[in-house]
């Protein structure tokens, strides 16, 4: 009797597991308008770091092979842009002190949002050569989204939704991180 009652239980269990798996949503299936898609940018999660920033959210710049060797041959310094196929990944956190830091020490608390840019320079011809996205993610549904006027900051929700704000950087090939000395 006890068997059954357990074997019940485990099957209870694993339904339920089953439904939170198949009702979960699969963010590389997420695009925003003009078509650039989180799929574009599977893998980044191990991509090398490129920077840190601190605005508020805590960040962390990543970046592929393409764009590091750039990096390493010196672009955007040598007056060089970047070739097609560089993308850069940048992901938000909101920020927590560290509880086991022995002195004060911010790290990452709840994601936020991942933004992401890539290099295709027929692809995006209008925007200086770079696709922009911005996924702004839902702790409570696990689920992300294409970034909208609401945001703070407000994103156009569409592949040129960082043009504006990266032309003053145009000299650099629309591109503010600084790959740091290592």
């Amino acid at each position: 009797m006890f068997a059954v009652a357990a074997c019940a239980a485990i099957a209870v269990v694993l339904v339920g597991l089953g439904d939170r798996a198949i009702s979960a949503q699969d963010k590389f299936t997420v695009q925003v308008r003009g078509g650039l898609a989180f799929s574009e940018f599977r893998g980044y999660e191990s991509w090398q770091a490129v920077a840190i920033s601190q605005a508020g959210r805590l960040a962390l710049i990543l970046a592929n092979p393409v764009m590091i060797d750039a990096y390493q041959a010196g672009i955007p310094g040598n007056g060089k842009p970047f070739p097609d196929g560089a993308k850069m990944a940048k992901i938000h956190w909101a920020q927590k002190k560290s509880e086991t830091a022995p002195a004060p020490t911010m790290v990452p608390d709840t994601l936020h949002d991942v933004d992401f840019m890539v290099k295709d320079s027929k692809r995006f011809a209008d925007g200086g050569g770079w696709g922009y996205a911005e996924f702004e993610y839902d702790p409570a549904s696990e689920t992300f989204r294409p970034g909208n006027l609401s945001d703070q900051p407000p994103q156009a929700n569409d592949a040129k939704c960082g043009v504006a704000c990266h032309t003053i950087v145009k000299t650099r090939d629309y591109v503010f991180t600084e790959y740091g000395k290592r």
